[in-house]
């Protein structure tokens, strides 16, 4: 993801790639690892000896879990907004994120998914959760993902919990054979994790009423269906105030 939006970047018009961090590849030319549209810089090892050094406006994390945060707080306490593909969060990042752009009247906004048709995918959850209570995702993604379930999918859970105006009862006496057969829970919604070759990022929607099945899905087959919506919040996240959830909150104001 970080090579992909170096490339799309590079090659816009509208922005300028000044810096790039990553701790594989210190020393080496940018242009040697993202390819020949790529700005020829050197690649640093340390973020914050980075961003003291080369002004920017923006800086974009896909990176880890366990160092998404700490980018975070590098980045605002330098007066730098952030854009966050990085999903995985706990809630103790957040609140500290969520603080840190109080102190320093910067945005941070944590992107789940940033396809354009993810998004849509999203708000069409929304629509149907209303109606259709009983939902459950399955979403699926490439063997190296680190977190399960995805941001999206949680997100996704999330908007559905929200928008139902039923909780739907589980079956009195239900008995699962082999613990986390009917997947992770999240806010009272079934999510299944599905990691292996050949997939990028995917997800499906079940939503059951009486006599019927809707399902709304969403599958990126390439990498370059996240650019759109890379572009669009690094475009537009210093309109935003805080720390903001989603591309919705551009896609739709």
């Amino acid at each position: 993801m970080g090579q992909e939006t170096v490339r799309a970047l590079a090659t816009s018009a509208e922005f300028e790639v000044v810096a790039a961090v990553d701790k594989q590849n210190v020393g080496e030319s940018l242009t040697a690892v993202a390819g020949s549209m790529a700005p020829d810089i050197k690649i640093q090892g340390k973020l914050g000896e980075t961003l003291d050094s080369v002004p920017a406006d923006v800086m974009i994390d896909f990176t880890h879990p366990s160092s998404a945060a700490s980018n975070t707080l590098s980045a605002l306490k330098r007066g730098v907004a952030v854009v966050i593909g990085t999903s995985g969060l706990s809630s103790e990042d957040m609140s500290a994120i969520r603080e840190a752009c109080m102190e320093s009247n910067k945005t941070a906004l944590l992107v789940p998914n940033f396809a354009i048709g993810a998004v849509l995918m999203m708000r069409f959850a929304e629509l149907a959760g209303k109606w259709f209570p009983n939902a459950e995702i399955i979403e699926m993604h490439h063997d190296g993902k680190a977190d399960s379930p995805s941001g999206t999918a949680s997100r996704t859970a999330e908007i559905i919990a929200e928008a139902r105006e039923s909780v739907p009862r589980g079956v009195v006496g239900a008995i699962e054979k082999y613990p986390g057969a009917r997947g992770a829970t999240v806010k009272g919604v079934h999510v299944h994790s599905i990691r292996m070759p050949g997939f990028i990022a995917h997800q499906e929607i079940l939503f059951g009423g009486k006599g019927e099945i809707l399902t709304v899905r969403h599958d990126s087959t390439d990498r370059k269906s996240f650019m759109e919506g890379v572009k669009l919040a690094c475009r537009e996240v210093n309109t935003l105030n805080g720390l903001v959830i989603g591309l919705d909150k551009l896609m739709f104001r």
